[in-house]
């Protein structure tokens, strides 16, 4: 992926075509227990008339999310919703639908875990790789989180372009075949912890930030793992803090 492209990575928009539209309320009905696992769901009938599309949307839509994990079709049985085992979290979809119906402090836990595995070894990489553009472009970017300047969606889309193009700078191709999902992570757990704002983050988030870009510039490895790790963590306890908040109000 060009890093060029990063801007149109940012957040979600709505479903524009009618095979989107059934994918996502579909998805979304199944993530959120609307149809448990093991539901057989509705019939093709009764599916295109709630959706009002035509048999072969309705079935190219069963297709991506049997794709996705989540159901699997039987003759003579029908399309069965499938056990949570089988569901690709590491698709930006269905982690995207775990957010939209609501995680627990023990998702977000998880999810930090394998934050910890990718980004500060993108950040180790980016301190090899990083050229001088990059690093300009990471510093402006970071320099806008926590900035009364910017309004709430524009920090967390500046966040976004951070952590994206951090891992696509590094050059290694297995890293950006997980932008999609670092993507979803990066959305649904900035939410969590910006939106209403946790308090006394504006000044950590910029300078944990800035410690990454001076080390990528540095070109010091180390570093910048180590400072990646240390923005992660802060992520996790934020987002933990902002479940918790919304579980106890």
């Amino acid at each position: 992926m060009r890093k060029e492209a990063i801007a149109g990575w940012l957040l979600a928009s709505k479903p524009r075509t009618n095979h989107a539209r059934v994918v996502e309320q579909l998805g979304l009905a199944i993530v959120a227990g609307e149809f448990a696992v093991g539901d057989v769901l509705p019939g093709d009938p009764e599916l295109q008339q709630r959706f009002e599309v035509s048999r072969s949307v309705l079935r190219e839509a069963m297709k991506t999310l049997a794709a996705k994990g989540l159901v699997v079709a039987k003759s003579r049985i029908g399309t069965r919703v499938t056990d949570q085992c089988y569901w690709n979290l590491l698709d930006e979809d269905v982690l995207r639908w775990h957010f939209s119906s609501g995680v627990s402090a023990v998702f977000i836990d998880q999810l930090y875990d394998i934050r910890l595995l990718l980004e500060p070894a993108a950040a180790a990489y980016a301190a090899q790789r990083a050229t001088a553009e990059d690093c300009a472009e990471l510093r402006s970017l970071a320099a806008k989180l926590g900035s009364p300047e910017f309004d709430w969606q524009s920090q967390v889309e500046a966040d976004l372009c951070f952590h994206l193009l951090l891992l696509l700078v590094g050059g290694n191709p297995f890293m950006e075949s997980m932008v999609g999902f670092i993507r979803a992570a990066l959305e649904g757990a900035f939410t969590l912890a910006l939106k209403p704002p946790v308090p006394n983050r504006d000044a950590e988030m910029r300078d944990t930030h800035m410690a990454i870009v001076e080390a990528v510039e540095r070109g010091d490895v180390d570093a910048a793992r180590a400072a990646m790790e240390n923005v992660v963590q802060l992520g996790r306890r934020s987002a933990i803090y902002a479940v918790e908040r919304v579980h106890t109000s």
